[in-house]
């Protein structure tokens, strides 16, 4: 009798809860909760979670998953309150969204939320969010050596700098035109232009919906950039760097959010903050607009020292750039600043090609002071496998165009820094 008594188990204790309206509607979100945890886990609703929290079967729980969809939305103030009590409690949060607005999602991570999940979750994702929270932080170093403080900040200005780098803004007149990887390219021929002394590069990928910078350089997109970029008015120079990453130790770059955002969930202060600190800490700091303009393409246009608009030889490019120059005079901005890229330029051979490009300029009244040669598939291979062309296609005619461009910026850029010495 007593031996049956001793071998009996005591039930595991709750670690982890779900909270949500009605979890049956997040299947997924069950079971990697069972795969991650067995039966140490619950589930609570909105209503009765924050008085849970303050009894003594919640003084094991190291986490909850509250779990939200768009119908919640109407209902952040009980959400909130169940957050602060969580983390009244000493309990971390993660939150699971399905179809939430960004705004949403950014007030509950200021609330104190530590990890955000999308829904459908991905493939290990909660796993890998339930690591982040389990980890504890370094324990910070007491007297770091001097080498140690070398290489951290190597790659950093000090916070205050002033370079007053050169801003370049990359705008696409329509889809396809090359901005993009003329954008990036560009930016990566500058931060290799000198092998000593070589100038510092900053990509921002402010096309917050489709931009393809972290396919094309192959970088992680983070939850950091979006906050940075909503926040903006807390920012100083470390949290911006922090939410830039490294391309092979040379170019910064700052990619599109993980999520789609409407264009307008910054304002043109918010841009400006970023183009201040950004141009304060690089010589050179290139910009992959959106191809559609918004109020604070205004704020980009009136900073940059040159505006590249990419278009091509078609009457699409030809009705969007008339159409760009009349809503710029219209506001009475500096059209002065505008370079025309023309991708996919006639040969030079192509006599006929080359009298099309003449009659475009003409009825156009621009010049059009770049040509970039059609580089073929090994372009778009070249962006598949996440690399800039002269890493995989050094050669190609499109590379070597770009490659002479950022030179004459550079050469430019340099001469403009004797003269005002």
């Amino acid at each position: 009798m007593s031996s049956s008594v001793a071998i009996q188990a005591e039930p595991a204790p709750i670690i982890a809860c779900t909270i949500a309206r009605d979890v049956q509607n997040f299947d997924l979100l069950i079971e990697d909760m069972e795969t991650e945890l067995g039966e140490t886990w619950g589930d609570l609703s909105f209503t009765d979670a924050a008085a849970f929290f303050s009894q003594p079967d919640a003084m094991a729980l190291e986490f909850v998953a509250i779990a939200i969809d768009d119908q919640d939305e109407n209902d952040l103030s009980l959400i909130a309150k169940v957050i602060k009590a969580a983390i009244g409690n000493e309990i971390k949060v993660i939150v699971i969204a399905e179809e939430v607005s960004p705004i949403v999602l950014h007030q509950l991570l200021k609330m104190g939320a530590e990890e955000f999940v999308p829904y459908p979750l991905p493939e290990g994702a909660l796993h890998d969010a339930i690591q982040r929270l389990q980890t504890p932080e370094p324990l910070p170093v007491a007297v770091p050596s001097q080498t140690a403080l070398d290489e951290n900040t190597s790659s950093l200005k000090p916070a205050g700098n002033d370079l007053e780098g050169v801003l370049l803004p990359v705008h696409g007149l329509s889809g396809g035109t090359g901005a993009s990887t003329f954008a990036i390219n560009l930016a990566w021929e500058l931060a290799n232009i000198e092998q000593q002394d070589a100038p510092r590069v900053c990509f921002l990928d402010l096309d917050l919906q489709f931009g393809s910078s972290a396919t094309y350089l192959d970088l992680p997109q983070r939850d950091s950039v979006y906050e940075m970029l909503t926040d903006t008015e807390s920012m100083d120079h470390e949290s911006f760097m922090q939410a830039l990453l490294t391309f092979n130790d040379k170019l910064h770059v700052l990619t599109a959010p993980t999520e789609m955002l409407p264009l307008d969930i910054i304002t043109s202060d918010d841009i400006q903050r970023i183009l201040d600190v950004a141009r304060a800490n690089f010589d050179y700091v290139i910009v992959d607009m959106p191809s559609t303009v918004v109020q604070w393409t205004e704020t980009v246009l009136s900073s940059a020292h040159v505006y590249f608009t990419t278009l091509e030889l078609d009457m699409r490019c030809a009705s969007n750039t008339l159409r760009f120059i009349r809503a710029l005079k219209a506001e009475e901005l500096p059209t002065e600043k505008l370079r025309y890229v023309l991708n996919r330029a006639p040969k030079f051979t192509d006599l006929s090609g080359k009298s099309r490009v003449k009659r475009l300029a003409e009825s156009l009244d621009i010049s059009i002071e770049v040509h970039l040669p059609d580089g073929g598939k090994s372009i778009s291979q070249a962006g598949d496998h996440g690399l800039p062309l002269s890493e995989s296609v050094a050669k190609n005619p499109l590379r070597k165009e770009i490659l002479k461009l950022a030179k004459s910026i550079h050469d430019t850029a340099k001469s403009v820094s004797v003269a005002t010495k």
